[in-house]
């Protein structure tokens, strides 16, 4: 396709299924945008530990300019479909794209992985989410961060499983939790292949572990978002959450649909000069 025919016009003609095929187009129609917008000047740490398992590790990314009082800190978790999936990847700009914006846009950014399905299984990825929470509020004050100010966002798979941490909060609340095409009522998503990875296969286990109810009422200040281009069960679950909060009377979460995206492009595009998500969080998190 044309470079010069705009992005969602091209993303329109592809199945919004998430398919190897879309997943190709997507890639092919994205990479060219982040051309000469790599790090200049961030300070990047790699691989920090988090916990004991080795996919227990997280990059932080800092401002190139340091600020003379601590900064938000913006936590990402990446999608995956709860199979597979990593904070970053050689050769690619994803997800230091993420850790870049957030750098560039007022936070320390913080791109954690996580423990993967079938081999771990429901609710290590919202157990590890906290894990990583916890690291960041007990070492980002070293590198400039406020720990007091920490704002969590997953996409897709990552955004199910920051919905289960929020879920499960006991006491220490965040600043804010970003939820970018999730699913978060097990009740009614598609138990497809991997949803049984991540949930097994007992559907007897599965009568307690929705998050809807928990997110109708958590006192965590929330967006939401969901792609014009997202599947079906994404757009389902995006509409079921704002109906959860409608029925428990509480005051309806930031949410936005991205018009001219889909699954991918909505934080595959941060960075880049396609970005209409990183907008809309600066909205979220330094409301005026």
């Amino acid at each position: 396709m044309s470079s010069t025919i705009p992005l969602a016009r091209q993303l329109r003609t592809l199945s919004p299924e998430v398919t190897p095929a879309s997943i190709t187009a997507t890639t092919g129609l994205v990479m060219p945008l982040h051309a000469g917008r790599g790090v200049a000047g961030e300070r990047i740490t790699r691989d920090r530990c988090y916990g004991p398992a080795e996919r227990h590790r997280l990059d932080l990314f800092e401002p190139a300019k340091q600020s003379d009082t601590p900064v938000p800190v913006l936590v990402f978790v990446h999608g995956g479909g709860f199979v597979m999936g990593d904070k970053t990847a050689p050769g690619s700009p994803m997800y230091d794209n993420v850790g870049l914006w957030a750098a560039r846009n007022g936070f320390i950014g913080v791109n954690m992985t996580y423990r993967l399905a079938p081999e771990a299984q429901w609710p290590s990825g919202s157990d590890d989410v906290s894990a990583a929470v916890s690291w960041v509020r007990e070492h980002i004050a070293a590198h400039g961060g406020d720990a007091t100010k920490i704002f969590v966002m997953g996409q897709s798979a990552g955004a199910v499983h920051v919905a289960g941490y929020i879920a499960r909060l006991q006491d220490w609340k965040p600043a804010g939790a970003l939820l970018i095409s999730g699913l978060y009522d097990t009740d009614t998503m598609s138990r497809d292949e991997r949803f049984r990875a991540y949930f097994g296969n007992d559907d007897a286990k599965l009568e307690h572990t929705s998050f809807l109810g928990a997110l109708a009422g958590t006192p965590v200040p929330l967006f939401v978002v969901v792609a014009e281009l997202d599947p079906h069960d994404f757009q389902n679950q995006f509409v079921m959450l704002l109906e959860a909060r409608v029925r428990r009377r509480t005051a309806p979460p930031r949410f936005v649909q991205l018009e001219g995206h889909n699954h991918f492009t909505t934080v595959w595009c941060l960075n880049t000069s396609a970005d209409t998500l990183g907008p809309e969080i600066r909205k979220f998190a330094f409301p005026t």
